[in-house]
């Protein structure tokens, strides 16, 4: 069973979305029948890469807030964050683009390292405090830190087409399937799950998926006998 789940490096809920969604992963039963693809999904598309400024100044001129009403946000989503055991810095955060982080993990995917890139990507945005937007050598070595070459990142950064249009295809497939925020979630390409669900949530849709799961009918000659077939022992001779 695949799970696939679409979410932003600048996103705080897909930081929490993931940490409980893991939690329910956890204790599934099945867990190790289910692949996870994380795919992408860009909160600011249009935004710069040289273009980057604090979260506080972002959220005030974005949504209208006062600094006091995004502070108490913050405090909020701080708390909710340690909750699932996850560090995260409420001040002095930048808001930037997250195009390169997003085909940087498409290359991840590659080499099967796209959990432990994502998981590095979300802690030194939310919880170390050099920036990782606008500054190529610090995705080098937050990538590095994840498992992955340095020369194969390297190229990436030098490469704006590199893995770009993966990158978009994620994000007209977000689109298509309806998704207007993240953290998405499709399981087994039959339910969707929007936001951070608790992991409650994310435990009762991956029992509902796998319960419904269609076995393979198998479908038999005229005389209810299977063909020949070729396998790791061999072939089988037609005759015997």
């Amino acid at each position: 069973m695949r799970v696939e789940i679409w979410s932003d490096i600048a996103c705080p809920w897909c930081y929490v979305g993931k940490a409980r969604f893991e939690k329910a992963l956890a204790a599934f039963p099945h867990r190790d029948a289910v692949e996870v693809v994380h795919r992408s999904f860009e909160l600011d598309p249009d935004r710069a890469k040289d273009d980057v400024q604090s979260v506080l100044s972002m959220l005030t001129a974005k949504y209208g807030m006062s600094e006091a009403q995004v502070r108490a946000g913050e405090d909020d989503l701080g708390a909710q964050a340690a909750a699932e055991g996850l560090e995260y810095r409420t001040r002095d955060r930048d808001h930037g683009s997250t195009f390169d982080m997003h085909r940087l993990l498409h290359l991840a995917r590659e080499h099967g390292r796209q959990g432990a890139l994502l998981d590095a990507l979300y802690r030194a945005n939310f919880a170390e405090e050099a920036t990782v937007f606008n500054d190529d050598e610090r995705l080098v070595a937050v990538a590095t830190g994840a498992g992955l070459a340095e020369d194969a990142v390297r190229a990436v950064l030098a490469d704006p087409a590199a893995h770009a249009d993966a990158v978009r295809a994620d994000e007209r497939e977000a689109a298509e399937l309806g998704a207007r925020g993240v953290p998405f979630f499709v399981i087994d390409q039959k339910y969707g799950v929007s936001g951070a669900q608790s992991a409650e949530v994310f435990d009762q849709v991956l029992t509902r998926a796998w319960g419904e799961r269609t076995p393979l009918t198998l479908i038999r000659g005229g005389a209810g006998e299977d063909a020949e077939t070729c396998g790791p022992d061999g072939c089988a001779v037609p005759g015997h």
